[in-house]
C-alpha cells in the first residue's frame, strides 16, 4: 500500500538508529546477531540471541534484537511481544534504550494493524520528552493515514516549531501529506518556509522546495547553482526537473555527466535506469540498475531489486523477472505490490 510505504520510510529516519550498534561487554552472540540482522539473515539471528541468553547476556538488547529479528520476518504479534519484554526489563530509570525500544514497538504494533495502540506509544514518549520531533512526526505520519487532518497539522506544526531549518523533514512532512490526498496543505508548507525567508537556505533546499511546488523553472535556476555545492542530491533533482520539463535526453546527460566525474553512485544510477526505462531503452535501463547493484553498502538494494525485476518485464523476459521474485520475496516478504506482482508474472 502507497501510504505503508511511506510509514515504512518515516519510521526508518528516526527509529532504526541503534540496530547496527554493538552492546557493551563481552555480548559476542548478542554483537553476532545484530551483525546477522544487518545482514537480513533473521533466522541465524534469533538463534544467536537463543545462545546469548543461554550464556547470559545482556537480557534487554536480547529481547531488543529478538523484536527486531520478528519484523524481519514480519511477525508482528512476536515482535511486539519482544519489545514489550524488553521494556519490562526496565530498571526504572528512563534511558535513550527506553525510547528507542518504543519507537519500534510502536511500529510492530501499527504493522498488526493497531495505529491506536502505535499512537498511544507515541503520547506517551511526548509525555516524557515534550521536545521528542520524532515521535510528533510519526504521529502525525499515522493521522494523515487515517484521514485525520487537523491532528496530523497539530503534530507537523509541533514538529516544524521544534526545528524549522530542517528543511529535509519538511518535504518529508509535504511528501507524507501528498500521498495521503493532502497535497495542498503540503505545499502551504513549503510556501510558508519560502515566505519566511530563504537566506538561510541552500541552492539546493531552494530546488527542492520549488520542485515539489511545481516551479519548476526556478527550480533548475537553484539546482544547477546548487551541482558543484550539494552533489549527488542536487544532480538527482536536477535531473528530474528536467524529466519533469520533458527533457528526458537532457536528464540523462546530467547523470551521465555526474557519473563520469568519477562518482559511481546507486541513487544517480537508479534515477538514470529510471529515465531511460521512460524513453524506451530497458537494456540501459537493466545495466545501470545492475551498476548500482554491484557498490557495497549501497543501501537501496531493495528498490534496485524490484527496478531490475520491472526492467526484464519490459524486456518481456518474464522468466528471469519471475526467478527474480521469487528470490525478492524471500527477502522482502512483506512488499505487498511485490506480491501482486508475482502473481502477474506467474500468467505469463
Amino acid at each position: 500500500m502507497k501510504n505503508k510505504r511511506i510509514w515504512a520510510a518515516a519510521v526508518a529516519i528516526s527509529v532504526i538508529l541503534l540496530s547496527g550498534c554493538k552492546a557493551a561487554g563481552k555480548n559476542e552472540n548478542l554483537n553476532a546477531g545484530m551483525e546477522q540482522i544487518a545482514a537480513l539473515e533473521y533466522d541465524n539471528a534469533l538463534a544467536s540471541f537463543e545462545a546469548a541468553r543461554a550464556a547470559g547476556e545482556n537480557e534487554r538488547l536480547i529481547s531488543r534484537g529478538e523484536g527486531l529479528a520478528y519484523m524481519g520476518k514480519t511477525m508482528y504479534d512476536e515482535a511486539a511481544q519482544a519489545f514489550e519484554e524488553a521494556l519490562a526489563g526496565s530498571d526504572g530509570r528512563i534511558g535513550d534504550l527506553d525510547y528507542d525500544i518504543n519507537y519500534y514497538l510502536a511500529t510492530a504494533y501499527y504493522k498488526q494493524g493497531d495505529g491506536e495502540k502505535a499512537i498511544a506509544v507515541y503520547d506517551a514518549i511526548t509525555a516524557l520528552r515534550e521536545d521528542e520531533k520524532d515521535a510528533y512526526y510519526l504521529r502525525g505520519v499515522l493521522y494523515t493515514e487515517q484521514g485525520n487532518l487537523d491532528q496530523a497539522k497539530e503534530d507537523f506544526d509541533r514538529t516544524i516549531a521544534l526545528d524549522s531549518a530542517d528543511y529535509d523533514r519538511l518535504i518529508e512532512i509535504y511528501g507524507v501529506l501528498d500521498a495521503g490526498g493532502y497535497k495542498e496543505t503540503g505545499q502551504e508548507y513549503l510556501q510558508a518556509a519560502m515566505d519566511a525567508g530563504t537566506k538561510g537556505m541552500t541552492n539546493y533546499e531552494k530546488g527542492r522546495i520549488c520542485y515539489y511546488l511545481e516551479d519548476y523553472e526556478n527550480a533548475r535556476t537553484y539546482l544547477e547553482k546548487a551541482r558543484d555545492e550539494s552533489g549527488y542530491e542536487a544532480v538527482l533533482f536536477l535531473g528530474k526537473t528536467y524529466e519533469t520539463l520533458g527533457d528526458n535526453n537532457y536528464a540523462i546527460s546530467v547523470y551521465n555527466t555526474y557519473l563520469e566525474s568519477g562518482e559511481a553512485n546507486p541513487q544517480v544510477l537508479n534515477q538514470l535506469g529510471l529515465c531511460k526505462m521512460q524513453t524506451g531503452d530497458y537494456e540501459g535501463a537493466l545495466a545501470a540498475f545492475q551498476s548500482a547493484m554491484k557498490i557495497e553498502d549501497n543501501g537501496m538494494m531493495q528498490i534496485l531489486k524490484m527496478n531490475e525485476i520491472i526492467a526484464y518485464e519490459r524486456l518481456c523476459d518474464y522468466k528471469k523477472a519471475t526467478v527474480l521474485m521469487e528470490s525478492y520475496l524471500k527477502t522482502y516478504p512483506d512488499d505487498e505490490a511485490a506480491q501482486r506482482e508475482y502473481i502477474f508474472l506467474q500468467t505469463r
